[in-house]
């Protein structure tokens, strides 16, 4: 399998929507996504038939929903040795805000009972007889990197005070979570799957560079079977992780960072000239983010300059050389354009001054 159509999947995605679409780029992978099931659910992903998996199209949920939730849904076989149940729905919420949402149980409920409507609408376009319908048994689970803990409990009931007598009549199911930050990293190798491993580097997006420095070689070591077991899969690794040193690590890392991943695979073609692409891309972004802060930075002289003409014009120029420090101090260009404003219009220097202090 090339890496370079993925590469390019993910080099389009900009470094705001890279949490987002990187997860949902690393959850398409059946092998990430039984790896995450056995994470969270243990035994239970050993009945599911992952050869098989097929992600479901989200077009019958409401637009207000679908641009509100990052979510995936999948249709998974169930191996049921009775026979009773022929496959399940993974619903998979993605969530990155590091505020614990304490209506998460309403919000997947929410969700729940849009994917079992379509299911109906679907068994009454195709005229199935009624004895016949049956809801597809849908697993829940929150996948969540936000930096606090989750402790809020993800159900209906958490949402209510009532007394004991009406809990009967409140929905109750099950919701799994696994928590990034918050799991423990043995947790998440245990198993020895790449996913597990690359969301140990996400544990360590803000780290220090000596401690992002050891987890990038920590994880380089965990997949050294990978690397000559399955080098498609290894490869699949490895441009993530350049992708994310590139959008989740500031432009002064990314030298030091991916000279670790370049070092480390000199022999492999693929990987070096991803690296390359990589780099050339960092480069471009870096050059666009340059040329923004120098217009920005004249911007800002500009509207100083501006501003201290227009009051040297009105007021006398002693007192107003001794504010250009402060006008200097001020990083916020809306803020400046404000002051140019006020300096053509204050009644006096007293009154652009409470102005410059307020």
């Amino acid at each position: 399998m090339s890496i370079k159509p993925e590469l390019e999947e993910l080099s389009k995605i900009s470094s705001h929507q890279f949490p987002d679409g990187s997860a949902k780029w690393l959850l398409r992978q059946r092998e990430n996504l039984k790896s995450l099931l056995k994470m969270v659910a243990g035994q239970f992903a050993d009945a599911l038939d992952f050869a098989r998996v097929t992600q479901v199209n989200r077009s019958f949920i409401s637009e207000e929903l679908r641009t509100q939730e990052s979510d995936m849904i999948f249709r998974i076989p169930f191996r049921d040795p009775t026979g009773a149940c022929e496959e399940v729905t993974v619903y998979l919420l993605i969530e990155h805000q590091s505020t614990v949402d304490p209506s998460m149980g309403l919000r997947v409920l929410s969700y729940m009972t849009h994917i079992w409507m379509e299911e109906r609408r679907q068994w009454q376009e195709e005229k199935r007889p009624r004895s016949e319908w049956r809801l597809t048994p849908i697993v829940p689970i929150v996948f969540y990197t936000g930096t606090g803990e989750w402790r809020s409990p993800m159900s209906v009931e958490a949402l209510m005070d009532i007394p004991e007598v009406l809990n009967r009549f409140v929905p109750t199911f099950d919701t799994l979570l696994l928590d990034v930050n918050a799991t423990d990293p043995a947790h998440l190798t245990q198993t020895g799957d790449p996913l597990g491993w690359l969301l140990t580097i996400l544990r360590h997006e803000k780290s220090e560079m000596p401690v992002m420095r050891q987890a990038l070689l920590d994880i380089l070591q965990g997949l050294a079977d990978l690397r000559s077991d399955t080098p498609d899969a290894y490869n699949r690794v490895v441009s993530y992780l350049f992708l994310f040193i590139l959008h989740r690590r500031d432009a002064e890392d990314h030298e030091d960072l991916l000279r670790i991943l370049v070092e480390d695979h000199t022999h492999n073609r693929e990987i070096v000239d991803m690296a390359e692409s990589i780099i050339q891309i960092s480069e471009q972004r870096g050059e666009q983010r340059g040329e923004q802060r120098g217009f920005e930075r004249g911007a800002r002289q500009t509207s100083i300059e501006s501003t201290l003409l227009i009051l040297t014009e009105r007021f006398p120029s002693a007192e107003v050389n001794a504010l250009k420090p402060a006008l200097e101090s001020i990083a916020d260009l809306n803020r400046l354009k404000q002051l140019n404003l006020a300096a053509s219009i204050a009644t006096s220097f007293r009154a652009f001054r409470e102005q410059l202090d307020a």
